[in-house]
């Protein structure tokens, strides 16, 4: 199997190679750093070693566990907010079939605690209601708002269907090792459980049973995405060396274009399979790097869908935005464009050529298109959409934020400002030991 690869060459009008390799002093430090775990926010670095450290007793435990489920349901309801449901999702929404409810032999995944609209979760409790179902609560206090309003509504349902002794058998509890109101839940009724470890957190959780679990009852290759992780882990780790260190480079080189002011980046993809690959992403590098009034800006697009809509801005808006793009090698189906008698589209030129083919033609046309616009472009290719390549590029950017984070100089492993909202909302919602804020909260509103 192919490495991932990175390629910056098309940053040569923009920003020179001394200017990227400037960086490598500072890389060498904080590779140090992460390995011996000194750096920032060290207590929250176990997932460096994620994928050399989950053992085949391990998996093979969240594999029969994803088994027993599939054999009893036809659906795995996943409660769990930020990292705690996107790693998982990005993952199953890039292998699954696009048009098919199952992965033949798993189960389908839903999602409920990643918003508070009651529209959302009465239609997922009337959907539901006459359908085999099992639940996986995500978290390690067990007292988030989103998720834990969501499993109490499952929860309730579930018990009331099937009965209490029955629902404790399709209940797994994703928690803290010793901790948490989940955690006493879970050893009260008897649930499954997997620990969350208390040196990963939830957006570095992939390849922990957060993300594993859903990803193994969806029907897909949980080994293979950890060897691809291991691979990179190999890779990357090895040296320091921006020459040799693809997430060192990528690093490095979104730093220097912030430097030239370039502080928005847009994940470019053009596979309709990676849509959720880019909000796994967003939440990764946003959560991590904004904070002290630093950070790139992380953005997204699907091409060439979002040509149609966003492509007049960056084409020739202002001049903030590069883009690193996720180039797929090969696809995994093989279809060709039709001749017509009367070609009356002009597409005639293209009969006899495979759909692929002209995907990648839109994509090579579109980097030098925005090239000559004056938007930087960071290559990043990966042999095709796979188990083992989502695995590279899960690690691959995992680790190349916690080197970009430092190179800011700030933790990339806390997110001290995501408590504002909740401090304001417990306020309006009179939360016992929020009360005293109330007043003062409703008279700015």
């Amino acid at each position: 199997m192919k490495a991932l690869s990175i390629s910056i060459e098309k940053l040569q009008d923009f920003v020179n190679q001394e200017e990227v390799q400037s960086y490598q002093s500072q890389i060498s430090q904080h590779h140090k750093s992460i390995i011996e775990k000194t750096g920032k926010g060290n207590d929250f670095l176990g997932w460096v070693d994620l994928p050399s450290e989950i053992s085949d007793v391990d998996i093979a435990d969240i594999q029969n566990t994803a088994d027993g489920l599939r054999s009893k349901v036809d659906y795995l309801v996943v409660v769990g907010i930020g990292g705690s449901y996107l790693g998982a999702k990005a993952v199953i929404e890039a292998l699954k079939n696009s048009f098919s409810d199952f992965q033949q032999g798993g189960t389908k995944i839903l999602y409920a605690g990643q918003n508070l609209s009651e529209d959302y979760l009465a239609e997922l409790l009337a959907f539901l209601e006459d359908k085999r179902y099992a639940i996986c609560v995500i978290s390690k206090s067990g007292t988030t708002t989103e998720p834990a309003v969501a499993f109490r509504l499952l929860k309730s349902q579930l018990e009331e269907k099937i009965g209490k002794e029955q629902a404790q058998k399709l209940i797994v509890a994703i928690t803290d090792k010793e901790h948490g109101a989940l955690k006493v839940l879970a050893n009260q009724e008897g649930y499954k459980t997997f620990i969350v470890p208390d040196n990963v957190g939830g957006r570095y959780s992939v390849l922990t049973p957060v993300g594993l679990l859903p990803i193994a009852a969806a029907g897909f290759d949980i080994q293979a995405i950890v060897q691809g992780a291991r691979k990179m882990k190999d890779v990357c780790l090895s040296s320091s060396d921006l020459n040799s260190n693809p997430a060192a480079l990528y690093a490095a080189s979104r730093n220097t274009l912030l430097q030239k002011g370039f502080d928005i980046e847009m994940l470019i993809n053009f596979s309709p399979k990676l849509m959720y690959f880019t909000e796994w992403w967003k939440q990764l590098y946003g959560e991590s790097e904004g904070k002290e009034h630093k950070g790139i800006y992380p953005a997204g697009a699907n091409f060439t869908t979002d040509l149609h809509s966003m492509g007049q801005y960056i084409q020739e808006g202002r001049r903030v935005i590069f883009e690193t793009l996720i180039s797929i090698e090969k696809a995994h189906q093989s279809l060709v464009v039709p001749e017509d008698r009367q070609d009356l589209d002009g597409l005639n030129y293209l009969a006899g050529k495979h759909i692929e083919y002209v995907n990648s033609m839109a994509e090579k046309g579109t980097v030098l298109a925005h090239l000559d616009g004056g938007v930087p472009n960071i290559k990043i290719s990966i042999e095709q959409i796979d188990e083992y390549n989502l695995g590279q590029l899960i690690y691959f950017f995992e680790l190349a934020c916690a080197y970009s984070g430092y190179l800011l100089g700030v933790n990339p492993f806390d997110q001290p400002g995501v408590e504002a909202y909740k401090k304001n909302m417990f306020a309006l919602l009179r939360k016992p030991g929020h009360e005293a804020d109330s007043e003062d909260i409703y008279k700015r509103l």
